[in-house]
């Protein structure tokens, strides 16, 4: 069609009540209670997740499943209670909770079919026990240590409803430098990469969960909502933060590579 067409616009949507919230600055709150999405298949882990799901599959040379160094990393940044989200093999997963010390308290639920990562956080949400308080959550497969109470004051700082970890990961690849006349200058093994990618940690506040979907995936969806009306922060890992997502045999046998570089 050429030429203008002249068309009554249509009424914009109300604004969500959670998104037009603002809150006066305070002290920030001291987070208290978790999230960890556990749901998912693990198949690129295989045979590793044969028989267990991927958080209980062990970090060589530590001893204990990646769901075990996170549940004493969150219990070290002042979470007291947490609930992990389940499905596949999530017997499996109560079993090792139900027979393991926890520095924390920590309960599942299972979905019974999958509902994505955003509907997986909302369906977990709504299993915490403070839900007027803000949250984190993490992806099952995340190993890393870093301040997330220095992560939460950003958050509180932003007066944002969200704010996602961003992580610098390495290309898995060398690199090679030349000038600009096309001379090779220099072969740099596993460089930084230039962008900053979703780290899998997030803080929420309150009433955040009313925002995400029933099924699907939070990052094409509530997201892109939350950036729009400028309620979305991201805080980048701090320099030298150790961060590794274990999505793959290759992850964790390069983990374990890590770990023992890091103690000798």
């Amino acid at each position: 069609m050429t030429g203008f067409e002249h068309t009554s616009t249509p009424p914009a949507p109300a604004a969500s009540p959670v998104l037009a919230q603002t809150v006066a600055p305070t002290v920030a709150p001291t987070v208290t209670q978790a999230v960890i999405l556990a749901g998912g298949q693990g198949s690129r882990l295989r045979p590793y997740t044969d028989d267990r799901p991927k958080p209980l599959v062990e970090i060589p040379g530590t001893g204990t499943p990646i769901v075990g160094h996170q549940l004493a990393w969150l219990a070290a940044e002042g979470v007291t209670d947490v609930v992990i989200s389940c499905g596949h093999l999530a017997e499996v997963l109560q079993d090792w909770l139900d027979r393991t010390e926890l520095p924390l308290r920590a309960g599942t639920v299972v979905e019974t079919e999958p509902l994505g990562r955003g509907g997986g956080l909302k369906f977990a949400a709504k299993a915490l026990p403070r839900p007027d308080q803000p949250w984190y959550a993490t992806n099952g497969d995340i190993w890393t240590r870093f301040s997330l109470r220095e992560m939460a004051a950003f958050h509180h700082e932003r007066d944002a409803l969200a704010t996602l970890a961003l992580a610098r990961p390495r290309i898995p690849w060398g690199a090679v430098e030349t000038d600009r006349f096309g001379n090779v200058l220099d072969f740099i093994e596993s460089p930084p990469s230039p962008f900053l990618i979703n780290a899998g940690l997030y803080v929420f506040a309150p009433g955040f969960a009313e925002l995400l979907p029933d099924v699907g995936d939070h990052e094409r969806t509530t997201f892109p909502q939350l950036a729009r009306a400028k309620r979305l922060a991201g805080y980048q890992l701090p320099q030298g933060v150790y961060w590794r997502a274990i999505d793959t045999a290759k992850d964790l046998s390069e983990a374990a590579k890590e770990l023992a570089s890091s103690n000798s």
